[in-house]
């Protein structure tokens, strides 16, 4: 156990993958430190399960809701309504608005959608002064794009799973209410990622993720992730950053605390 706590902050508990022993995974993250977990949704059904979810762990897992750009496709209008809805009946609950973005990765059939998807939500967060949780691959050019025509009315987020190279997280860091998620892939051997962070990105604009149950961390690859994993991502932290483990904690920490204001 470390000796300060952390957040989870992108965490899909609510999956199938946890149904069997959800409670265990819960109490296995609060051994391991940490302090809260937030459970981004990624369609209408799972922005239901996300609220069921929380509801068993109140003041402990808190919802995002949103709509994820590989679910844009068919009736994806007429689902992205009814998450705004859900999420207007439950406001005092959810915290953000996500899991939401581009991923152009595979393909690009659905690129306008998307491009529209995407644009509709960052609204919706504009208006509703609730931060992005913001996925995004092979299409970061694209995105900064669309979040450059609101500026300074963007309330802030994360960009989930940050992966990528100097240059990449600078031109994500000027967005100034804005952090990057990192996991799993810092701890991994042949990842550049522990070297881009000392250099590119200071601590105060880092939070923790697990992306459970993907991205599991060395060396635990292979299995099923979970909240209390990201010791060995604070660990890699605080090597990388020349600071102690309890150092990486608490900045991380605030720094969700000011992107998350619900959580403050």
């Amino acid at each position: 156990m470390l000796d300060s706590k952390y957040i989870d902050t992108h965490c899909h508990l609510d999956g199938e993958e946890f149904a069997a022993d959800r409670d265990a995974v819960v109490a296995r993250a609060r051994e391991a430190g940490c302090g809260a977990i937030l459970l981004p949704a990624i369609d209408l059904a799972s922005s239901r399960g996300v609220l069921q979810t929380c509801s068993q762990y109140p003041g402990y897992c808190y919802p995002m809701l949103g709509l994820h750009p590989e679910e844009v496709r068919g009736d994806w209008r007429a689902q992205l309504g009814a998450i705004r809805e859900l999420a207007g009946s439950h406001a005092d609950a959810v915290i953000g608005i996500g899991e939401v973005g581009l991923d152009y990765y595979w393909s690009r059939d659905y690129e306008q959608e998307q491009l529209e998807a995407f644009e509709e939500q960052v609204r919706w967060s504009v208006e509703s002064r609730l931060p992005l949780m913001i996925h995004c691959r092979k299409a970061q050019n694209e995105m900064v794009a669309v979040l450059k025509r609101y500026g300074d009315d963007l309330p802030g987020g994360v960009f989930h799973c940050f992966t990528g190279n100097a240059q990449e997280a600078r031109q994500l860091l000027d967005f100034p209410r804005f952090v990057l998620g990192i996991g799993g892939v810092l701890t991994f051997k042949k990842s550049h990622l522990p070297e881009v962070l000392a250099e590119a990105v200071p601590l105060e604009r880092i939070v923790l993720e697990t992306d459970a149950p993907y991205m599991s961390p060395v060396p635990l690859r292979g299995q099923r992730n979970e909240s209390a994993n990201i010791v060995h991502v604070v660990r890699r932290l605080a090597e990388a950053y020349g600071v102690g483990e309890g150092d990486v904690c608490r900045q991380t920490s605030e720094n969700v605390a000011r992107i998350f204001e619900k959580l403050a």
